[in-house]
């Protein structure tokens, strides 16, 4: 299997239609205990394991360089320490980085805006470079082991692009504790080969922090072309216009812009269902595995 018959076989798993019913759905599901909304998602994904999950092109990542690591620990699951990374294939040095990342996706089961709050760090039991998520906000459905199944916490989301080459996103949640607003110019911006690390080794490797998930991390992996992850944007820092991150802990490290990164192409993936966990210990077996997949055996979420 090539990246074109992988993108088409992920791009043929998202029926708009069974999408609808799922948001129609979670309205009513959302009025049970969490406790019993986690039982009927764990039933439901033992047959659907995977669940295909497209980034639309200009995924837009800030990377901010935190220069005390220590201050960041505490909001780690068990088992995960801060971790140097470094963001493109080049000289410069591994830094500790806290990533937000602005995008508008569609799956099976939600379609819409997301913003995506990570910590970079490395999984101790298996020594993977690993992306924490400490928070997240929606104007879609989602879901995650101590919220349950959420209801939209943005309204009047807005990440999109503009015929003048500015890329745009402005969300807040509904409460005001949350926002992500960042105006960048992507005229000038080159495309530059990834570190493999970071991006391929860290998006098998995903946990959930304390702030937005359970203790034990909740470790989920996604499954894709390496070639997804080759090569992105570089924005010039002085064409970034505008950024403004608030989060329940944005302002307690000290953290300073300093990437801007863009996908000008769509990234197609399979994603764990919740609950559902695979390892890939290297970036053979990710090849392996992805080139190996038949999408005519893959159910959806729902489908018996």
């Amino acid at each position: 299997m090539n990246v074109l018959q992988y993108a088409k076989g992920v791009e043929k798993l998202v029926d708009p239609m069974m999408v609808g019913k799922t948001h129609y759905m979670q309205t009513k599901l959302a009025k049970l205990p969490v406790w019993l909304q986690r039982k009927l998602i764990t039933s439901a994904t033992k047959t659907a394991t995977k669940m295909p999950f497209v980034v639309e092109p200009y995924c837009t990542f800030l990377f901010y360089e935190i220069p005390d690591p220590t201050k960041i620990q505490k909001f780690m699951p068990q088992g995960f320490v801060p971790a140097k990374s470094k963001i493109f294939d080049t000289i410069e040095p591994a830094k500790y980085y806290g990533i937000v990342s602005m995008f508008r996706i569609h799956t099976s089961v939600f379609w819409g805006a997301r913003v995506e709050y990570y910590l970079v760090a490395e999984n101790q039991a298996t020594g993977l470079l690993s992306w924490v998520m400490m928070d997240y906000i929606s104007d879609s459905i989602s879901y995650d082991e101590i919220h349950g199944l959420k209801s939209p916490d943005v309204k009047h989301a807005v990440i999109t692009t503009t015929c003048e080459g500015d890329f745009v996103c402005e969300m807040k949640s509904t409460d005001n504790k949350k926002k992500a607003e960042c105006l960048l110019s992507l005229k000038r911006a080159k495309m530059k080969p990834l570190n493999q690390k970071l991006w391929i080794e860290g998006n098998t490797s995903i946990a959930y922090g304390r702030l937005a998930g359970e203790p034990d991390g909740d470790l989920f992996s996604l499954t894709f072309m390496p070639e997804e992850m080759t090569e992105a944007l570089d924005i010039p820092l002085e064409d970034v216009k505008f950024a403004s991150v608030a989060t329940a802990t944005t302002g307690k490290f000290g953290a300073i812009l300093d990437h801007a990164v863009s996908f000008p192409y769509a990234q197609h993936m399979l994603s764990d269902s919740p609950g559902q966990s695979t390892h890939y210990g290297s970036e053979v077996a990710l090849r392996r595995a992805a080139e190996s997949i038949n999408f005519s055996s893959l159910k959806p979420l729902g489908e018996k």
